[in-house]
């Protein structure tokens, strides 16, 4: 039985040394693996998180937001974290700035009364 050990260790060095080309080879799944989700994954999100922070910047005085809680408002001050929205007539409300999920077009709180 002690016999067996020390040649099985024999054949297994010997395989690795007979192909160095088959350690690399091993980890070309993983590198395939990683590039897929970062072509899939990340750099999608990433281009959805500029495109974000672009809106939220360019939120001004006088747009029609919605807030990530679904109210409608026209933004009628601007600081730099914060908006003040007007929901109603003379009703306003004061929101961060990162609130905000989507620019309306003009025209579009008009036409939901």
């Amino acid at each position: 039985m002690l016999q067996l050990i020390p040649s099985a260790y024999a054949a297994d060095a010997g395989a690795a040394a007979a192909s160095p080309a088959a350690g690399l080879l091993q980890f070309a799944p993983m590198v395939v693996i990683f590039v897929l989700f970062y072509f899939l994954l990340i750099r999608p999100q990433q281009k959805r998180a500029k495109e974000q922070q672009a809106m939220l910047q360019a939120v001004a005085k006088g747009d029609e937001i919605i807030t990530t809680g679904g109210i409608l408002g026209r933004v009628t001050k601007t600081a730099d974290n914060y908006l003040t929205i007007e929901v109603a007539d003379g009703v306003e409300v004061q929101i961060q700035r990162s609130a905000v999920a989507q620019r309306l077009e003009k025209g579009t709180i008009k036409n939901n009364k």
